[in-house]
């Protein structure tokens, strides 16, 4: 029900129409994209060159021209005719993959039950229209399904923000940089991560004027090479030891803000008392801390005397370090230097919240609904699962299963305490076996199955898994919305041209499943009929201007900032937390006598650290740090960007030199859960003791079980923080020449 508009067409003497339209791949940003059409085809991709401010593609979106025609990608349904994971595959016609896959959902549903049937998703293109939720409605409508639960991006940020502020949906705009006087970096790279379009263009401003700018990272990153005057290399998942140094100076020389603190927070004496050493013994100053991340005591406390000094500062919190171990401590601890400073809720601070928001941008931006899913039977009635906060509602539910221990709960089951024997498996919008840690584990789970549909657009290292794939478009061959920016827009996603091959959009596949499950009330609105909805109580006046131009650029008089109205006006606008203030002190954390999970946010040292007698055998940690080659998975295999920059492990010269290393050679990564071969890049940019295998590359295990590919998952560990989030920057390895 697509139907293919022309949103905009400029005539030019060659006979091309211009499509203004939208790249949002989950990269980080939300671009405008000029797709040119010429009797059909897309022959080239240009960006934003309109009013201030632009919206200007990166690498990524101007490739993207290559990635709609790849002679790789899936224009067919396909049914697997080999071994499960071989990518063998037949072309099928769609009423026949669509009879395939609804059959196979009646036939588990009825011989399993629905919880048998498991769903996993996550944010591919992030828009408003054609995602999770078509097929989420689906099988809510057709009798229940067994769901994951888990933002893979930022779980240990959302479950921090809950405990102290009782909410995860607010962001600072990145243009309030602008009225930061000190910014630290802690963990964040903008410039190949995005972290809202613009967000570096507004940075790089702020660096012109002199202001101090700090970047607290294991690698020098593109940001630190970038933007900062300092870098401060620290050792992976100690972060927050480092963190309670800074408090301790803050506190011990009396910089911290009380007025603040007595106004709008409770629990600083019980978070005092920890730092200074008063309920364990043990004082966290910066000569504590040095030993354990490596940050010398003296760097950690000129960096505490600026950052309480300078107002206003921004120490903005990245989403790596919270990927590990106990992530929910190290967003706990830059949550409370950000109150200790009086930042929170001020222009120019940062209240350590979203550095991004998922393409839907730092701003409470007005909408209609959407899409909902409905009434999960299988969720119906189930308790909460153990050690979640309130503010996560309908995620609560124990039936859902943790995305991270999915394979585990398709190999056990009822036997491992899992709620069902899984014997469907449905994927939409992830590249489930790369992106989860442990991907030797999933791929074990994934042929245990009984049948797996994947929709698709590639054939990934999932999909080769797949029974039956199921073509999709791309976001220049359908209709959609989202929103962005690091000032706050609407963007467009007007369709450029029909879809390639045989591809459909998520809501086609869905309609086609309900047709053949007996669901009559499925959907009745096509795809602009859907995005006029979405908007019409928006700030968007002229809806066919708005397709015309593909974009609403807002005019705000200043920027949005994170808990303002809760700073400014706190009778009015209280925290949603149970005191109505900014909690240091979590009772509900409390009351949960989780060790693992303190009131006050702690440093507990993670599992496979370096202290861990495992690094007798694998001396090295890891990190999975994002580059500009990928968003995720996505973009993988185009040429032009592979050869911008190709997949390696970064590891320091004096760790290269002791295991005989040269730039360039091919290296064995490896630990007791898998190993990957790929070329090394020796390298100052990284620290001591720290390797980096960039996320994102493709599993591809030969015969002996050895992941060519250079995926960093095979070599990360399925285990959950206590909070939930994944942990794919914790884990030993050893590395040697092939």
């Amino acid at each position: 029900m697509t139907g293919l508009t022309t949103p905009i067409n400029r005539g030019s003497s060659t006979g091309e129409r211009v499509v203004m339209t939208t790249c949002s791949s989950h990269c980080g940003g939300v671009c405008i994209l000029k797709v040119y059409v010429k009797d059909g085809q897309i022959t080239r991709i240009e960006t934003d060159d309109g009013p201030e401010p632009q919206y200007r593609a990166c690498v990524r979106g101007r490739a993207y021209r290559q990635r709609v025609y790849a002679p790789d990608r899936v224009l067919y349904p396909l049914r697997r005719v080999g071994e499960r994971g071989k990518g063998e595959f037949k072309r099928i016609s769609w009423d026949e993959a669509l009879d395939t896959v609804a059959g196979e959902i009646k036939r588990v549903r009825t011989t399993y039950g629905p919880a048998a049937m498991l769903y996993i998703q996550s944010g591919g293109d992030v828009t408003w229209l054609h995602n999770r939720k078509t097929i989420d409605r689906l099988l809510c409508m057709s009798g229940g399904y067994s769901r994951d639960w888990g933002w893979l991006s930022h779980d240990g940020l959302l479950y921090a923000m809950a405990a102290t502020y009782g909410t995860f949906t607010e962001g600072s705009m990145r243009e309030d940089l602008l009225h930061s006087s000190m910014i630290i970096m802690w963990g964040w790279d903008p410039a190949t991560t995005i972290q809202e379009t613009n967000c570096s263009w507004y940075i790089a401003q702020v660096k012109e004027k002199g202001t101090r700018v700090v970047a607290v990272d294991p690698r020098y990153t593109e940001s630190a090479a970038a933007f900062a005057r300092q870098w401060i290399p620290i050792r992976p998942g100690t972060d927050v030891a480092a963190l309670l140094a800074i408090a301790h100076v803050i506190i011990t020389e009396n910089l911290h803000d009380q007025a603040f603190l007595d106004k709008y927070t409770v629990g600083f004496p019980k978070f005092k008392d920890y730092v200074l050493g008063v309920e364990d013994g043990v004082a966290k100053t910066p000569a504590w801390a040095e030993s354990i991340c490596g940050v010398p005591a003296a760097t950690l406390q000129a960096l505490a005397r600026e950052y309480a000094s300078i107002k206003p500062a921004a120490l903005v919190a990245g989403y790596g370090p919270g990927r590990s171990a106990f992530g929910e401590q190290f967003h706990r601890a830059i949550m409370a230097l950000a109150a200790m400073t009086g930042n929170v809720g001020k222009p120019g601070g940062d209240a350590g919240v979203k550095s991004w928001s998922a393409g839907m941008g730092s701003y409470p931006f007005r909408l209609g609904r959407g899409m909902q899913a409905g009434i999960n039977v299988v969720e119906k009635g189930s308790p909460s699962r153990p050690n979640t906060l309130p503010a996560f509602g309908y995620a609560n539910s124990s039936a859902r299963i943790p995305k991270v221990t999915m394979a585990d709960a398709i190999l056990k089951g009822k036997a491992g305490g899992y709620t069902a024997d899984y014997k469907l498996l449905y994927t939409v919008n992830v590249n489930y076996i790369n992106q989860l840690p442990n991907s030797n584990k999933i791929a074990e789970a994934l042929k245990k199955l009984e049948f797996i549909v994947v929709q698709e657009q590639f054939m990934t290292a999932t999909a080769r898994y797949a029974d039956i794939i199921l073509p999709t478009c791309t976001i220049l061959e359908r209709n959609d919305l989202t929103m962005g920016g690091a000032r706050p827009y609407f963007a467009c996603i007007n369709q450029a041209i029909e879809p390639v091959g045989e591809a459909r959009t998520h809501l086609e596949i869905a309609e086609g499943l309900a047709q053949r499950l007996g669901i009559k009330d499925y959907n009745d609105k096509n795809d602009n009929e859907w995005v006029e909805d979405i908007v019409k109580d928006s700030d968007i006046t002229d809806y066919k201007a708005f397709r015309r131009q593909g974009s609403f650029k807002m005019a705000l008089p200043e920027p949005y900032v994170a808990f303002r109205r809760q700073i400014e006006h706190p009778e009015k606008h209280p925290f949603l937390t149970p005191s109505g203030k900014i909690e240091f002190y979590s009772q509900l954390l409390a009351d949960m006598n989780n060790p693992v999970l303190p009131p006050v946010p702690k440093y507990i040292e993670s599992w496979e650290s370096p202290n861990d007698p495992l690094a007798r055998k694998y001396p090295l940690q890891l990190i999975t740090a994002h580059f500009k080659l990928r968003a995720h998975s996505q973009f993988h295999t185009l040429p032009w960007l592979q050869e911008l920059i190709p997949q390696k492990v970064t590891i320091n010269p004096g760790d290269a030199q002791s295991r005989g290393l040269k730039d360039g050679d091919m290296v064995r990564i490896f630990n007791d859960r898998g190993q990957v071969i790929l070329p090394a890049r020796v390298s100052e940019r990284i620290m001591p003791g720290v390797v980096d295998v960039p996320q994102g590359a493709w599993y591809q295990p030969d015969e002996k079980g050895i992941d060519r590919g250079g995926c960093a998952n095979t070599l990360t560990r399925d285990e959950l923080s206590p909070g939930g989030a994944l942990c794919t920057n914790t884990a030993l390895v050893q590395v040697e020449r092939v």
